[in-house]
Parts: structure tokens; sequence; C-alpha cells
């Protein structure tokens, strides 16, 4: 069956320009990325094929950056498609970039609509570029369909700063009190205590949403995936990423190194409620070599990497492919559950629904102690 939203999606789009997809103008070699990627650059990708879907957006009004270029992004296309297909069971569309409009307003209302349309196929959306105020429009496609969702932000930053006009530095603040308001979760990981008042954590803590400082994640970087396994938009900003890993973060020399960056990415295409995944704050001008641009396309290849490994879990439903633990913990009585196929974990909440935990949650409450993720989850449903 054919995509019957191309007429209404392909408005917005300009196609890849080629010529900026190989090195040194030499083709793809065999099994490298880009002989098997559906690339937009005469004919519009089958996406209804896709597992991944790529789309650029190189808005930057929202950091005050008037200037504009797809540079950036073809760069990281350009490395991507240089690396090996070694997920044959994942496959990639690349439906081109966002036309910009004259207004701010105008590109988010473009990139609203195309992600609107992808939506009903289900499909792994990743928006590369821009700045990180565009996670504000990945919230509004679900807003607009009045879907409640949990959100997911890595970032050195927790961008609510009121006393300021720009956009990338507030867009927090507009998603935490939209009216009505259709997020039941925000996580925040890998936020740099030097970097956010005080006052800033309080009122995350009062919304009784989670932020994970950097050192910490570090330590327990596997904590972090049933997190994000739990989330429905993810917003990756390269701030988070050490200066020696990503040389266009200019902003500090400390955060995630490359590896972790991949690994938090591979979680991303492993989670099978997740819709879009953004990666912001790249500035092409402030690059190295190209190092950042290839340490995105690193991550862009763990989603691939995590896409393939959550094709291997089994629905909820079966239970025949998952071990059933049942417990009484504190009063309250609930069950475990952890796949046979990835070892994975989930719980029951009091309202019988399921999120995903860590096999820690089990332990905790195997020593009749309440796990503090399944009293706040219990809390918010």
């Amino acid at each position: 069956m054919a995509f019957s939203s191309i007429d209404t999606i392909i408005d917005f789009l300009e196609p890849v320009n080629d010529t900026h997809l190989h090195a040194d103008g030499e083709n793809f070699t065999q099994k490298q990325l880009g002989n098997y990627v559906d690339i937009y650059t005469k004919n519009f990708p089958d996406v209804q094929a896709a597992d991944l879907i790529i789309v650029g957006c190189n808005e930057c009004r929202g950091a005050g950056v008037i200037k504009s270029s797809n540079t950036g992004i073809d760069a990281v296309r350009k490395h991507f498609y240089q690396l090996y297909y070694w997920h044959p069971e994942v496959k990639i569309a690349d439906i081109g970039n966002i036309k910009r409009g004259i207004r701010l307003e105008d590109t988010c209302s473009a990139l609203q609509q195309v992600l609107s349309e992808l939506q009903p196929l289900q499909k792994k959306v990743v928006i590369i570029g821009g700045t990180h105020d565009i996670m504000l429009t990945q919230y509004k496609v679900f807003a607009a369909q009045q879907e409640i969702i949990e959100a997911t932000c890595v970032d050195a930053f927790l961008d609510m700063n009121t006393e300021s006009i720009i956009p990338a530095e507030i867009f927090l603040m507009e998603i935490f009190m939209s009216e009505p308001n259709y997020l039941k979760h925000y996580n925040h990981i890998g936020f740099q205590s030097y970097f956010v008042h005080p006052a800033m954590l309080e009122t995350i803590d009062k919304l009784r949403f989670d932020c994970y400082r950097v050192g910490v994640v570090k330590e327990h970087i596997e904590a972090m995936e049933p997190v994000i396994r739990n989330t429905n938009i993810f917003a990756f900003d390269i701030a988070a990423i050490q200066n020696s890993h990503a040389p266009a973060n200019r902003i500090t020399p400390n955060g995630f190194n490359g590896e972790e960056a991949c690994t938090l990415m591979q979680y991303a295409g492993m989670s099978g409620l997740l819709s879009t995944i953004g990666i912001y704050g790249y500035n092409y001008e402030q690059d190295i070599s190209e190092l950042t641009a290839k340490q995105i396309s690193h991550m862009l290849w763990y989603v691939c990497d995590g896409i393939q490994k959550g094709k291997l879990e089994s629905p909820l439903e079966q239970r025949e492919n998952f071990n059933e633990f049942k417990l009484m913990f504190a009063d309250f009585e609930t069950t475990f559950l952890r796949s046979k196929k990835t070892q994975r974990w989930w719980m029951q909440l009091p309202d019988r629904t399921f999120v995903a935990c860590s096999e820690k949650d089990y332990e905790t409450a195997l020593n009749n102690e309440i796990p503090e993720r399944w009293l706040r989850a219990a809390e918010r449903s």
C-alpha cells in the first residue's frame, strides 16, 4: 500500500544533495550504509518499509542564530553512510530536510506537520540538526493529538531559564506549563550541577520529575535503559558530550564520552515506545575535522543497533516468553517480568499496567522495600 501522505509532507521537504554524500567524490563501497538507505534525492523513499526515518532540520533561530546552512547535516549524512551495514533487519529512509520558513515558527510548523503525518506509521524518526528548542515540536505532535506522554532529554543544562527570551534556553518551561498539558513525566539525563541553578532542581522535584547528574549516570549508565525504554520522545543535546569527543561543543570540557553517548542512543533504539529522537546543538562552524559529525554518525549507527536488538523482544502479552515473579513488599502485591530473550525487566503498578524497570528494582522489592521507581510511577498512574 502506498504512503497516502506523500503529497501532504513533500511540500515541506527538500531532497538531499547527493553530491555532498560522498567523501572525495568516491562512490560507496559494498556493505556501506549509503548503498542500502532509501535516500530522497529524486524519488521519495518508501517510508512504510522503513524502521528508521531520518529528517534534517537546520533551524537555529531559537538560539539567536540567523544564518542557516545544511552543511552540518550533510556532513553527518556523509559519515553515517560511510559506516558499514551491520543491521540487515533495520530498513532506513532519509526523507531530506525541512524547508526553512520565513519565521522560526514556520519551520517548526512544517516539522510538526511532517512528524504528525509519519506518526501513524509507528516508525522511529530521527531529527538531525537545529537547536534544542525543536524538542518542543516533538512534544506538540502528541499534544495536538491529546496523547499523554513521557519525555527524556540528555543535556548538560536545564533549559528553563525564565529570565531569558531565547527559546533554546526556556523551551522546557513551555512544555512543563502548557495548558492543557499532556506531559505525564519528564526525565533529564546528564545535567552538570555547576550549570544548573538550585531553584531549577527544586522546581523539577516539585513536579515529581527525575533528574540524573552526569557523574551518577556515568557510574551506572545501565540504569538509564529502563528510563529511556519508558519514554515516547527523546532529545540529545551535543552540549552533553565532552569537547574532546565532540569539538563543536565549546561550552564544557566535561560530560559523556563518545561511547557513553552511543550507549544512550542504543537504549533509545531499543525502546518500543519511543517515537521521535532529536539530535540537537551541532554547530558545524565550530567543529574540528568533522569529528562531531562523525560522533553523531556513530550515535545514529547505535540507534540502528538498538532497533535490531529491540526486534528480539516479545510483546508483554506473550507471557510464555517471560519469567514471572509475584512479590509482596510493604503491603503491596505486584508482579515482575523478565524477558527470556533480552533479560530486561518490567514491574506492575497498582493500576495493573507494566512499566520498564531494572533488576535492581526487583532485588529491592525482594528485600521487602519499595523500589523508588515503582513508587514514583505509582504516584503518576
